[in-house]
């Protein structure tokens, strides 16, 4: 029986729904930036506080029990409304801690000039970067786990706002001496029968790469078992001569600076993608984070 004078922290209520979101401890732990056994302890602080069990355990799995999808929907607004009194208090401007959700296809080269503008223009900022596929990163935005995520738009994700930042071509990156090396005119039909290389599934260029060879009628060929989890990985597998890939604008200086490379551009209108930033539309911060959408524009790694 719940304790009528009992008060759970926000700390408690983080936990139970970082750890419904992901139905995984060490990992729900991971992204609170906290220990597992401080998680633990905070849930079963709340459990014993309400005398209710929200999260069944066991070896194998870990569940969401009816009481607890029945109190969940309520633990994120109780979240959502500290957020923007947080925020309120703040006044204008963005200060304090940013849990910022990146897809692992744009961290890497945006990072290294976000990071020292943040700092620059917003000194009192301290970013939190979680790198994760798409379908994740939104999951945390709709829990309260993150605050705003970079990634490619659209979501079409309800209950979050979408701020398009710029759009960025593909480029087609071939062994070195290959016979498109050099092109500026390929179609997405070229890509017909060419032993493509893409990210492991879960990765939104792969879907953004298939969605684009079946609007041409393009069959790319079979790579085998090749998987791999990065575009540096993708990328050093085209060096070894195990296909072509496609990449976007952004990584091509980083990824094919070892000159054993070639890339071929697409003629225009070239395919590409929109990378946007999106939150929760429930929240009251949104001219600041237009406000970082503005930074992000400026730095454009293009």
């Amino acid at each position: 029986m719940t304790d009528q004078t009992y008060q759970p922290t926000l700390s408690q209520l983080r936990a139970f729904v970082a750890i419904a979101e992901y139905r995984h401890f060490g990992t729900a732990a991971a992204r609170l930036s906290v220990s597992q056994p401080t998680l633990s302890q905070a849930l079963a602080s709340l459990e014993n506080g309400l005398g209710l069990q929200l999260i069944e355990r066991s070896t194998r799995r870990v569940l969401v029990t009816p009481a607890g999808k029945r109190l969940l929907p309520q633990a994120m607004a109780t979240l959502e409304a500290a957020d923007r009194f947080v925020a309120s208090a703040a006044g204008s401007g963005l200060g304090g801690t940013l849990r910022m959700g990146i897809i692992p296809t744009v961290a890497p080269y945006v990072l290294p000039a976000l990071l020292p503008e943040l700092r620059t223009q917003l000194p009192s900022l301290v970013p939190h970067v979680i790198e994760d596929q798409t379908a994740r990163l939104l999951d945390g935005l709709r829990s309260g786990v993150l605050d705003v995520a970079l990634l490619a738009l659209p979501a079409d994700a309800s209950g979050l706002v979408e701020i398009p930042l710029y759009t960025e071509e593909f480029v087609l990156v071939v062994p070195r001496g290959h016979v498109f090396a050099g092109r500026r005119d390929l179609s997405p039909a070229d890509l017909d029968s060419l032993p493509l290389l893409l990210l492991d599934e879960g990765h939104c260029l792969r879907d953004q790469t298939l969605d684009l060879c079946r609007s041409s009628d393009a069959h790319p060929g079979t790579v085998g078992d090749t998987r791999a989890a990065s575009l540096a990985t993708v990328v050093q597998c085209v060096a070894g001569d195990l296909g072509v890939t496609l990449i976007p604008e952004m990584a091509v200086a980083a990824e094919t600076s070892r000159g054993t490379l070639d890339i071929a551009r697409f003629a225009a209108p070239a395919p590409g993608r929109t990378l946007g930033l999106a939150f929760r539309a429930s929240t009251a911060r949104t001219e600041d984070y237009e406000h970082l959408a503005d930074i992000i524009r400026g730095l454009r790694p293009v």
